[in-house]
């Protein structure tokens, strides 16, 4: 693995000597965001050696490297899921590898199903922790020194130093933004009715098929994570109709505008 990385490294080290800051993920909805920055490199997951890429429609499959302020930054347009059929070593690689390029900072962005009936779809929910017990923890097999210990601690896995600063930021911004726990399932089907009492039950407020494992491979690295979901739909059992990606897709695109702003007031206040 370590080895697969390197060659990553290596591979968009020839294109670019580009070092960021903070890196972000975009989730649905943010899709274009990198289009509205200051651009320094753009690199194709296609163009890098031994790179997964990305089967889902509407993530372009690129790293764009840049400025958002005076802040460098590498943003990934479109990320790698554990449905579509990668290794959980593979859908982390991208995090890892935008570590070694020498970000500092993780910026999780998703579109995420609500299960606190408090929210609605449109709500922004900072996450505060997660749960991961459905899905493969991205460190199983044989620990990569050069990264991490082997038992890492993940107490406290989103920094408490950056949620206070996505809180001033929203304020600053004029942007409401809930709190609360994300699990993370498999996918790629929606959960059952069944399934989302269970997350209930366990403390989570909303449900998606990303992110945390992303944040845990992050914080294996020293990484400082934080995280926000846009609640696009209400889950199942909750909501009063069938699930659909559209759905999920349409509330995406109607707050872009709003999440863009408070990813731009978060990233510059880091």
């Amino acid at each position: 693995m370590y080895k697969k990385l390197m060659a990553c490294v290596e591979s968009i080290r020839e294109k670019t000597d580009f070092k960021p800051e903070v890196a972000l993920i975009l989730g649905s909805g943010l899709g274009d965001y990198a289009d509205g920055i200051k651009v320094e490199a753009v690199v194709d997951y296609s163009d890098i050696e031994g790179f997964p890429v990305s089967t889902v429609a509407g993530h372009k499959g690129r790293f764009v490297f840049g400025y958002v302020g005076e802040v460098p930054v590498v943003i990934m347009q479109g990320r790698v899921h554990y449905y579509e059929g990668y290794p959980m070593s593979d859908v982390v690689l991208p995090t890892r590898l935008m570590g070694m390029l020498g970000a500092k900072k993780l910026f999780l962005t998703n579109a995420a199903g609500g299960m606190n009936e408090s929210f609605k779809p449109g709500t922004f929910m900072m996450i505060t922790d997660h749960i991961t017990t459905a899905v493969p923890s991205p460190l199983i097999g044989p620990n990569v020194e050069e990264l991490g210990c082997r038992f890492p601690d993940m107490s406290e896995v989103y920094s408490k130093r950056l949620r206070d600063v996505i809180r001033k930021s929203a304020e600053e911004c004029g942007i409401e933004v809930r709190e609360g726990v994300y699990v993370q399932l498999t996918g790629p089907n929606y959960e059952t009715p069944a399934e989302i009492r269970m997350c209930r039950a366990w403390g989570g407020d909303a449900v998606g098929m990303s992110t945390a494992c992303e944040a845990m491979a992050a914080r294996h690295m020293g990484m400082e994570v934080c995280g926000i979901s846009c609640i696009t739909n209400l889950a199942a059992g909750i909501s009063k109709v069938k699930l659909d990606h559209k759905e999920v897709q349409e509330t995406a695109d109607r707050v872009s505008a709003e999440f863009k702003k408070l990813v731009t007031q978060i990233i510059v206040n880091m």
